[in-house]
């Protein structure tokens, strides 16, 4: 294919889309070139997503009208417009958890001899293709469901680059990814460029933008706020084009105390976590940061009780005697929270209001006597939550399956922020998420710290642990690899130690 860097794939002009009178998109204009990125940014519920999905015919829109390759555009669904050409890696992973690596990678077009399917031949070809975007150590024939949320991100996108297109849409491809993965990512683009594909790339990290987009759209409301070529706009330009103000710093004064709300000693589990101990402190955000498989998920949910550990105490609030945590029902009883890294599976009831989806964690208060939950309490919290976190929503009947991907982050937040449990767990808790909302969890963090909370952050953005964090542990290889004090961490330490257990020596110069 030969690359023309001027030519216009996709024309779309005049995009409007409302679900249930709610306008999602109106009259929007946008156009996508041979060998460019062209960034789509916006606050969640901007549109962003809506707008992807009418080009890639998830969505067919209510008025306007699409050019593709000079021919009018309107493809009956998502296999039509990848019969042209068009594909798209959605925000939330659509792997079939019960089939292989390979089997999703090659869906819908698996080799086959004599009418029976080649399981070597893919495997072998799946194997290669997965190796290009950093799974070469998975086994093409591991089950999708076995596999952490960043391995089935790039699974995902290991399947959409093994087949050619003219037009790629990736939303928020690098979420749950690792800075090497994203590295991985960064590179194929560059190579798709080159060939004349066009890439659409939707992300709410703007140095990402800055870095590999040839032009920018920022939507606001469901309307174009600004475009732009992205090399002659600034980051805190493109942010004032998303929430329509400024935003002030993030970072926090420590305010940690002396009092231990969770002390970890000798916790255990297979070869993925390895002699874990560690203090949280009440007021303390204890961030935690590491490549991904590094221990860090699976360090969290055996303190929920969601995996038993082979081994290892967890004692709270001073106690001498440790804590029996046999489940997660276990763990809130005892004042432990945790919002988990896949909302969508594991932290919402999709088919069920926002209302009763923030309400869940405590459904026993608004129970009047005999049982039955009482509408008027259960509707007063909702509406506090929702205007507390900001949630964007019709109303609080919405179900939460209708709503974006980062108010989906902030319901499940809300619940647990209800909940008033002393120890906050949180696993990529802006996943997803974009600036505005990120301030406002970021904050939401501090609140929750100065109440005498103990919060633990779960990131794979190292700014964003530096921004909020008080401490930072670093995981490697399922071992705690150090733990920096504030104003004794740098980057470069921390990168030393998360990759410590994988060269076979220790950190130099780390503090304990």
């Amino acid at each position: 294919m030969n690359s023309q860097p001027c030519e216009i794939l996709l024309q779309a002009s005049g995009l409007a889309k409302s679900y249930s009178g709610a306008p999602a998109l109106s009259g929007v204009d946008f156009d996508v070139r041979r060998g460019q990125v062209h960034a789509l940014v916006g606050e969640n519920g901007a549109g962003k997503s809506t707008l992807a999905r009418i080009l890639c015919g998830l969505t067919a829109p209510d008025t306007g009208r699409m050019q593709y390759l000079g021919r009018p555009y309107r493809p009956a669904g998502r296999l039509d417009a990848e019969r042209l050409g068009v594909r798209m890696v959605t925000q939330e992973l659509n792997l079939i958890d019960n089939l292989t690596a390979a089997e999703n990678i090659f869906l819908g077009r698996m080799p086959a001899r004599l009418g029976l399917i080649d399981y070597r031949q893919m495997n072998q070809a799946a194997a290669k293709i997965m190796a290009q975007v950093g799974l070469g150590g998975i086994e093409p024939t591991r089950l999708a469901s076995s596999l952490g949320v960043g391995q089935r991100q790039m699974l995902e996108i290991a399947a959409a680059l093994s087949q050619r297109c003219d037009l790629l849409v990736l939303d928020e491809p690098t979420a749950a990814l690792t800075d090497a993965e994203t590295e991985l990512l960064f590179d194929h683009i560059a190579r798709l460029k080159k060939s004349g594909v066009g890439l659409v790339y939707i992300s709410h990290r703007l140095e990402e933008i800055r870095r590999i987009a040839d032009r920018i759209t920022v939507l606001r409301d469901g309307c174009v706020a600004a475009r732009a070529d992205t090399a002659q706009t600034s980051i805190e330009q493109i942010i004032r084009w998303m929430v329509g103000r400024e935003l002030p710093e993030t970072r926090r004064p420590q305010r940690t105390t002396s009092k231990v709300l969770l002390r970890v000693r000798g916790l255990c589990r297979g070869a993925a976590v390895r002699d874990v101990s560690f203090d949280l402190h009440a007021g303390e955000i204890l961030g935690f940061a590491g490549l991904m498989g590094s221990g860090r998920t699976e360090t969290m949910r055996l303190i929920f009780g969601a995996d038993p550990a082979d081994a290892g105490e967890i004692f709270l609030c001073g106690s001498t005697i440790p804590a029996r945590i046999r489940s997660p029902k276990h763990a809130v009883r005892c004042g432990i929270a945790l919002l988990t890294e896949d909302r969508r599976a594991q932290g919402l009831l999709l088919p069920l209001s926002v209302r009763a989806n923030v309400t869940l964690g405590r459904l026993g208060d608004l129970a009047r006597p005999g049982g039955w939950i009482s509408p008027a309490r259960e509707t007063s919290t909702a509406d506090r939550l929702i205007r507390l976190l900001s949630i964007r929503c019709r109303s609080p009947a919405q179900p939460v399956v209708h709503l974006s991907g980062g108010n989906q982050q902030k319901v499940v937040i809300a619940r647990w922020i209800d909940r008033n449990c002393n120890v906050l767990i949180f696993d990529e808790p802006t996943r997803g998420i974009d600036v505005g909302a990120k301030f406002e969890v970021h904050r939401l963090l501090a609140d929750l710290a100065s109440q005498g909370k103990g919060i633990i952050v779960v990131s794979s953005d190292l700014k964003e642990l530096l921004a909020v964090s008080d401490r930072i542990a670093v995981m490697s290889a399922g071992r705690l690899a150090a733990v920096f004090d504030r104003g004794a961490w740098d980057p470069d330490k921390i990168m030393t130690a998360a990759l410590s257990g994988y060269v076979g020596r220790e950190p130099m110069g780390l503090t304990a």
